[in-house]
């Protein structure tokens, strides 16, 4: 009987997508309970099944190929909505006190430590991520957190911060290209964020605001930030960042500055709060405010 779904084996596609969401092998190892090698295993046998390679093996790590974070991309979007239907189903709404949405970057590079500095003092609140660059029509989660213009909606809006934009690469990469000045980056290879909904400053809106004129180096494309981030790391081409964002990656030397420009964002990173949430859920989002920066 023909199989209503087109899929590979959905072992294969839980590693492939815990391997690309963490951008190592053995993180997704410790994340699913089995050993680095069983990931290596289920990955090959993935990309043979597709016919392509969906990792770039470095010395210094893994990284995802175009093919690779497109696929990357879908399998998050249907996880979501598998694990939104499986939440609604289980109805235990008073085993977790407060959850948030948040994009990949987001939680990855602000969210996630400000939860475990959270925890600290309130380790008796529970606190659930829903991590997702796409936005659906209806959500369970309490409060979302994001690069997002205020709206009057109902819901409880507050700003967090205002970023600066930054360009970012390794250095390594600067001193391959010569990168000393914003007139050197409009020849270098750079790293886009695409897509018609994305709000994310794009690179010829970055030079027009600094007086210059758009790009003209080498281009590469993808629809995700940390992927961007991954790509900058590997030396694809330079990245622009949120400098509040990037406060522990800049920290850790993973990248660097190119250039001493920047400019402000014209979006503010804002916390929405619906009016459902709980006491504690609120207590959470006043903490958040507070510390912010």
């Amino acid at each position: 009987m023909e199989r209503p779904y087109d899929l590979s084996s959905m072992t294969a596609l839980i590693c492939f997508e815990a391997a690309g969401r963490h951008g190592s092998f053995k993180a997704a190892a410790n994340e699913i309970n089995v050993t680095p090698a069983a990931v290596s295993h289920q990955i090959k046998a993935l990309e043979e099944d597709l016919g392509c390679a969906l990792f770039l093996r470095r010395h210094r790590g893994v990284g995802l190929t175009e093919k690779g974070a497109f696929l990357l991309v879908a399998l998050q979007r249907g996880f979501e909505g598998i694990s939104a239907a499986v939440t609604h189903l289980r109805e235990r709404p008073q085993a977790v006190d407060v959850t948030i949405r948040a994009t990949t970057a987001v939680s990855a590079l602000w969210l996630t430590p400000k939860i475990t500095t959270f925890w600290k003092t309130h380790p008796s609140i529970t606190v659930a991520q829903i991590v997702s660059d796409v936005e659906p029509a209806a959500g369970r989660h309490d409060m979302a957190i994001g690069y997002m213009a205020p709206a009057r909606d109902g819901d409880d809006w507050q700003e967090l911060f205002r970023d600066r934009i930054v360009a970012l690469g390794t250095a390594h990469f600067a001193a391959e290209h010569r990168v000393h000045s914003v007139t050197d980056l409009l020849r270098a290879p750079l790293v886009h964020l695409s897509g018609e909904d994305s709000p994310w400053t794009g690179w010829e809106e970055w030079f027009r605001a600094l007086g210059h004129p758009a790009p003209r180096g080498r281009s590469f494309l993808v629809n995700n930030h940390m992927i961007a981030l991954q790509a900058a790391e590997d030396d694809v081409g330079a990245v622009l960042g949120w400098e509040g964002l990037m406060q522990g990656m800049l920290a850790r030397g993973r990248l660097v500055n190119l250039v001493p420009e920047s400019i402000p964002s014209t979006v503010p990173f804002c916390l929405r709060v619906r009016p459902r949430a709980s006491a504690n859920a609120r207590l959470f989002a006043r903490w958040l405010v507070e510390n912010a920066t």
